[in-house]
This record gives C-alpha cells, structure tokens and sequence, in this order.
C-alpha cells in the first residue's frame, strides 16, 4: 500500500527505555516486504548513532541513517543559511557536540552570536536565559529553534519540552522564533522524502502527536496515522474531526500498522 514509513519514536515506537508491543515485528515485517523506514524524532537530546543504538538494543536493529533527527536537520538547515555563524544554544551536551562537530563555533559572549538556538534544555536556567536575551534584543541575533513540542512523553507521563525554552526567550525579548525546523516544519519533511527518494503519496507518517507529526504529514501530501500509545488519547482526537489535522488512520499502537497496512 505504502513503499516508505515514516515512524515518530517517542510515544510510538517506545516509551523511556520500553519496546512498545509488536513495534519489533512490524518494522521486521515491513523490511522483510521491501518497505523504506525511518525513524524521527524532534528530541536534540541523543545524536543520530545514539537513537539507532537504542532502537537496536529494544530489539529493532537499525543504522544511523535510518534516523532523523532535529539535530541533523538543524545541521542542515545552518550549513545552507549560515555556515560561517556563531551560535549560542539553550540545549544539552549532545546537541552542541554535534554542532561543534559540524564546524560550527559556540559562544556565550553576546555580542558575537549570530544565532541563538532553542531545543529541548533539562538544564535551562537564568544564565541561559540572560545570555539568549541580551544577545537577542541588544545585538540583533537570529532566533531559532529545534522542535514545538511542549511536552515529551515519558513513561509514567509527560516532560516539558522546548516550548518551555522557545516561551521564556520570547517573553523576555519580545521577539518571535524565526525558523523552527522540527516537526510539523517543512524542512524536516523535504529532509525526510530526500532520504526514502520518495513522493509524499508512496509515503506515510505513523506518530502519537496530531499538532506536530500529524500536521506534517498533512502539510506535505503525506498520509498519516495516529497512534494512542502517546501523549493523543481518545479524546484529545475527537477533538480533531473533521479538521485539517484530523489523522488518515487511528492505531490503538503500532503493532495494528501491520493488520490494516501490509498486504
């Protein structure tokens, strides 16, 4: 039916460190039949080798390559716009790894950043803060950011996200985030079609958020599938009928992809 699947991680494929049930056999079943997959994820917190590594210690061997990441995508999208850009980031140790690996030079003093960067930031604080907003309001730097989600689903429950740090650096500068280039963005999605070297129509997008992968997946002519093994329940998607982020499919989890969608 479809030659390329697109899977969210979180809340889809796993919770935490926990395999959702049957997440193994239909990513084998789908390989096994010729299907492209990918995984995506809008978390800056791991590098792409580290998702791939997860996936394939639950039981779902993959290669890098086969992961998406806002990370990558955020590599990306500065080496094309900016690539000589000083950047200062509101995110985690592996985020700035990968953007100093990728050539980028990281700073703290405001006055040199180009560009400060939002992502997911469990160690956010005031300095941060401060940093972002002096550079931002008194020295004009572009603001960008990895991802929207305002939360992310753990097992147990839900954890802020970067809109918690996209939220705090707007209110204080006043300022609009410029370019968000995770999910729903465009440019995560050009990214993705790019690697499966695939049209939208040959494609679907199976994830457990209607506002970010959802949308997406609308936005770019793709066909979607909502799981409820996530942060969407029941009734958050009733919600959504009958508009525009109103999911193609509903899967209780991920092991109902291989009842209704291979043949």
């Amino acid at each position: 039916m479809f030659k390329g699947f697109i899977f969210d991680l979180d809340g889809t494929v796993y919770l935490s460190d926990r395999l959702i049930p049957g997440a193994d056999s239909v990513i084998r079943k789908l390989r096994e039949t010729g299907r492209k997959v990918v995984f995506l994820s809008n978390k800056p917190l791991q590098t792409r080798e580290d998702y791939a590594s997860k996936l394939t210690r639950l039981g779902i061997p993959t290669q890098p390559d086969e992961v998406i990441n806002s990370t990558f995508v955020m590599v990306h999208y500065l080496k094309k716009n900016a690539p000589e850009a000083k950047l200062f980031v509101v995110g985690e140790i592996p985020f700035i790894e990968e953007l100093k690996k990728a050539g980028f030079t990281i700073t703290e003093e405001p006055s040199e950043i180009d560009y400060v960067i939002a992502a997911f930031d469990r160690t956010f604080d005031y300095r941060k803060l401060n940093i972002a907003y002096q550079a931002i309001k008194k020295f004009g730097a572009h603001f960008i950011a990895t991802n929207p989600d305002r939360t992310c689903p753990v097992e147990g429950g839900e954890i802020p996200d970067c809109a918690g740090m996209i939220a705090a650096i707007e209110a204080v500068t006043e300022k609009k985030v410029e370019v968000i280039v995770g999910k729903p963005s465009p440019i995560m999605i050009q990214t993705v079609l790019d690697i499966l070297s695939l049209k939208p129509e040959d494609c679907i997008l199976i994830g457990d958020r209607l506002e970010t992968d959802i949308r997406m997946g609308k936005e770019s002519g793709i066909a979607t599938g909502i799981v409820l093994t996530g942060v969407t329940d029941e009734k958050t998607l009733l919600q959504y009928k009958h508009t525009p982020d109103q999911p193609d499919f509903v899967f209780q989890s991920i092991a109902d992809v291989e009842n209704l969608l291979i043949g």
